[in-house]
């Protein structure tokens, strides 16, 4: 690869995998702190820093969260549990401190702003991470039950889970590959969105993926079989298609 078009941060973005099973190692308080020191670094929109992350590390919490949730090992065993919290609340005593009736946080664009601003920061973090010899993973299913989330984390009106985040010393004997991705002609388009350029890329990738999944012992996976079964019928959602009311009992109206 030309000198150019790499450098230590891309060559460890290109080394990424999901851990699910950790060491009996701790996280210590520097390295997490080193971690969200990191994600504090992220984008955000305007400055606003609309998140917050809850660090959870006793070990009943983390099981009672893992059953609420759908009963996720990784998340019961991981040294640390971080949730990521698309955080309006602190904004909303913010605004209110300055004689400002809080409106627009009422609005869906807020809701977004929220949630993208929460989802860069957790990558940043996953990155940190990584590069400190811990691993990790994005565990959607936090929202499978985000009452419960809310309640076992003490979460305040206007703060809402978007993500768990696992993170501990990787145990090599788990033996996870790197998943590969799309080829490049699947996502990149160049001035306008082409309609037919992913249908080349996505068939190649069938054939990449079946052969990854092999390599793991399990045979005969698809890809687009996967994203059918997971964004086609609503039982793919697991729940999460009640996600507008979730949101509006913890004060997302998202207008």
């Amino acid at each position: 690869m030309d000198e150019r078009t790499t450098s230590p941060v891309i060559a460890q973005q290109l080394q990424h995998r999901s851990v699910r099973k950790y060491l009996d190692e701790p996280v210590t308080d520097a390295q997490l702190e080193a971690i969200i020191g990191a994600a504090q670094r992220a984008s955000t929109s305007s400055n606003q820093q609309v998140w917050s992350v809850v660090a959870v590390r006793d070990a009943d919490r983390k099981q009672r969260i893992a059953d609420a949730v759908g009963g996720f090992d990784y998340v019961a065993l991981a040294p640390v549990l971080l949730v990521w919290v698309a955080d309006l609340a602190r904004a909303e005593e913010l605004i209110r401190a300055q004689g400002v009736e809080p409106e627009a946080l009422d609005y869906m664009e807020v809701t977004l702003l929220a949630a993208l601003d929460t989802g860069i920061a957790a990558q940043n973090a996953l990155l940190a991470a990584e590069s400190l010899g811990l691993g990790g993973l994005f565990v959607g299913g936090i929202r499978n039950n985000p009452a419960a989330v809310c309640a076992e984390l003490g979460l305040p009106r206007r703060a809402f889970p978007v993500v768990g985040m696992p993170i501990g010393v990787p145990d090599p004997a788990e033996g996870t590959g790197i998943k590969p991705r799309l080829p490049l002609e699947g996502v990149l388009h160049h001035e306008q969105y082409d309609t037919e350029r992913w249908r080349e890329a996505t068939a190649a990738y069938e054939e990449s993926y079946r052969d990854y999944f092999e390599s793991q012992g399990v045979p005969n996976r698809s890809w687009a079989r996967t994203v059918a079964g997971r964004l086609g019928p609503v039982k793919g959602l697991k729940g999460r298609h009640t996600m507008r009311e979730s949101l509006r009992a913890q004060g997302f109206e998202s207008k």
